[in-house]
């Protein structure tokens, strides 16, 4: 009769230094893919920084230029633009249609907590971030904006991290003076005149309920504790 031998036992028979060597094999691979994550993380808060003060100071091309070259943006009703050359021409006209501010114009995109998430492979990633804008023209009108984005990133085969995808769930623009407690409902949130002018690739992907009413724009990441999906829908 055969004997079997235990695989503990053939373990316990080889070279200690090839066990040894394994085991530091496992650990370097580990560390890397740790460090990989930490440089991605990194990647793609400095990519939605980046946006924001491009777009602060109305530098159109420079925030296009973040774009994967199929990357796409949608703001609150707006719609979906597709590429870099329709997401630069549409911020531009989003904004008076010219290279830069004007005078007085006021353009802050103040993006906060950052919610990041790395995907298993380390190519992509999701992330949820916070939107309060304070927008307008000198003597002339000033409005808050508040909102969420979900966004995604890729990191492309140059290794450059770069934006996929950039959705702003919008969910109020009040007039400074009036603030948002005294908005009506349904006032917070109406399609710009670009959209309209200069039509989206796909109308707007979600419907939305704009303060005062209650809406959760939903998560793309699961809950880091449970695992499970966030439960809440717009």
């Amino acid at each position: 009769m055969k004997r079997i031998i235990p695989w503990a036992a053939l373990l316990a028979l080889a070279p200690q230094p090839v066990l040894a060597q394994a085991a530091i094999d496992r650990e370097i691979d580990a560390l890397t893919s740790r460090v990989e994550a930490l440089e991605g993380i990194r990647a793609v808060k400095k990519l939605q920084r980046a946006f924001g003060f491009y777009v602060d100071r109305g530098l159109w091309g420079d925030a296009a230029d973040l774009f994967a070259d199929d990357g796409s943006i949608e703001l609150g009703l707006d719609g979906v633009y597709l590429g870099r050359e329709r997401i630069e021409e549409y911020l531009r006209r989003l904004h008076g249609g010219q290279e830069g501010l004007i005078y007085g114009q006021l353009n802050e995109w103040i993006t906060l907590q950052p919610a990041i998430t790395m995907a298993r492979d380390g190519r992509s990633a999701t992330a949820r971030w916070r939107d309060q804008g304070m927008l307008g023209q000198y003597k002339q009108h000033a409005e808050w904006r508040d909102g969420v984005y979900e966004n995604t990133y890729e990191k492309g085969a140059d290794g450059i991290w770069r934006i996929k995808s950039l959705h702003l769930y919008v969910n109020y623009v009040a007039p400074y003076e009036k603030g948002w407690a005294r908005l009506k409902p349904g006032e917070g949130l109406a399609p710009s005149a670009t959209s309209v002018s200069f039509p989206p690739d796909r109308g707007p992907t979600h419907v939305y309920r704009p303060f005062p009413e209650v809406q959760i724009p939903p998560f793309q990441a699961p809950n880091p504790v449970t695992g499970k999906a966030v439960k809440g829908s717009l």
